[in-house]
């Protein structure tokens, strides 16, 4: 099956999800779940994102983000790649923390951002893993209603201006519309093409950009797995030898074009590998 498809352009809302590899924990522990709060504030910061909406669940996430810029995919693969790493380093693990890539969804922001939103803080709930609303740390919720200050990265006036311009009485509405969904059905039931939810209108008009880009999506799965291009690992690791290291074992590039790319012998990547492959080993020993 093809990857899902990814529709970029300036303004779009999507809803992102990833999960762990082998649908393993994505976070153990409070430290975890606080160092992707970090990333994703750096991720938002670098790349001008604003999250609408965000759960950390045990073995995945959820975000609704707003993309001024047009970047998504450059963003998320930020915040992939750097907690990725440091979940491995941290717990003594090598390989793929997260399953694939990420699922990104283009939303119509008019007519499903505060569903999905909705949908996205009441996982926790529905999951059984919190009992009413509020109990659940790990999500945007807490900002909502009023309960802590929100960091600056976080979005919260467009869903509580949808309910009023009083604070107060916005957060009560709020509060009664998110009672009313926890048994309602998943508005992602609705999406279409893999990666579009939206009315008829909103779905004609970014249908012909999803089909085009299917057939290709198709041959590339054929291909090879996806990963980072070789600039990226030059940029998002360092020093250099790490860089090779992280690119080889992508499974995607082999020493040679590694060794072509950052202009050193195939022996200088080769000894890089085995540093970090020793490194990797030492952490899991501790």
């Amino acid at each position: 099956m093809a990857r899902p498809l990814r529709l970029e352009f300036p303004g779009a809302l999507y809803h992102v999800t990833c999960r762990g590899n082998r649908r393993e924990k994505v976070f153990s522990d409070r430290q975890d779940r606080l160092v992707w709060l970090e990333e994703t504030a750096r991720m938002c910061e670098r790349f001008h994102f604003v999250i609408h909406a965000y759960c950390q669940m045990t073995n995945h996430y959820h975000l609704l983000i707003e993309t001024p810029d047009g970047n998504l995919g450059q963003g998320m693969r930020q915040l992939n790649s750097v907690y990725s790493r440091y979940y491995n380093r941290r717990h003594g693990l090598v390989g793929h923390v997260l399953q694939g890539r990420y699922h990104a969804i283009l939303v119509q922001k008019e007519s499903y951002q505060l569903e999905l939103a909705r949908y996205i803080v009441l996982n926790p709930m529905r999951a059984g893993i919190a009992k009413k609303l509020g109990d659940w740390e790990w999500s945007s919720l807490q900002f909502m209603l009023g309960d802590r200050p929100s960091p600056s990265w976080m979005e919260t006036s467009w869903l509580l201006n949808s309910f009023g311009a009083d604070p107060v009485s916005a957060r009560q509405a709020y509060h009664a519309f998110l009672l009313a969904g926890i048994d309602a059905k998943s508005p992602l039931e609705q999406v279409a093409f893999q990666c579009i939810l939206g009315d008829d209108t909103f779905i004609a008009q970014h249908r012909k950009s999803a089909t085009a880009e299917i057939s290709g999506e198709i041959a590339r799965e054929q291909r090879r797995a996806i990963a980072l291009p070789l600039e990226e690992y030059a940029t998002e690791f360092s020093p250099r030898e790490v860089a090779m290291a992280e690119a080889y074992h992508s499974t995607v590039y082999t020493m040679n074009q590694i060794a072509a790319y950052f202009q050193v012998s195939v022996k200088t990547v080769s000894r890089a590998i085995a540093t970090l492959e020793r490194a990797d080993l030492a952490a899991r020993k501790r």
